[in-house]
């Protein structure tokens, strides 16, 4: 399967670039965006669990929600259960952009696939999601050790 993640990785640059421009929030770049979605989708997560749903490490989800605290997008709240943690919820700034993003990605998915036919897209699916489990489990793997 050559150039499988080069295709991926471009499709994903592109969609950067587009978010970029149609979203145009100054204070953001386009890697904020999941984020946007994310905490919107399930406010009160922890950072932890952030850094799961995301597939990222901890420390780029604390820069990244540090920068987000920073220019009014979120706050932290302390977790009464585990004062170790704190849990993320969006303010009134990120609430207001979210129907944005939200409106980029489903334009963004129709142009992408516009010439791929329900039947394709409907393994294309299939393939990635499982090519998506094989990657959470190796990362898996590479935290255990």
């Amino acid at each position: 399967m050559p150039g499988t993640m080069k295709t991926l990785n471009n499709i994903s640059r592109c969609q950067s670039m587009y978010r970029k421009k149609t979203i145009a929030a100054e204070d953001l770049c386009p890697n904020h965006y999941a984020f946007v979605l994310t905490i919107c989708h399930e406010p009160g997560r922890s950072q932890d669990e952030l850094a799961r749903a995301l597939c990222l490490d901890k420390s780029t989800v604390a820069r990244t929600l540090a920068h987000l605290e920073n220019h009014g997008y979120i706050t932290r709240i302390p977790n009464e259960k585990d004062k170790r943690q704190y849990l993320v919820q969006p303010t009134e700034k990120m609430l207001n952009i979210y129907p944005k993003v939200r409106l980029a990605n489903r334009e963004w998915n129709a142009r992408l696939t516009e010439n791929v036919s329900p039947d394709e897209l409907e393994v294309f699916h299939k393939v990635l999601s499982l090519m998506e489990q094989n990657a959470k489990k190796i990362a898996d793997e590479l935290e255990v050790k």
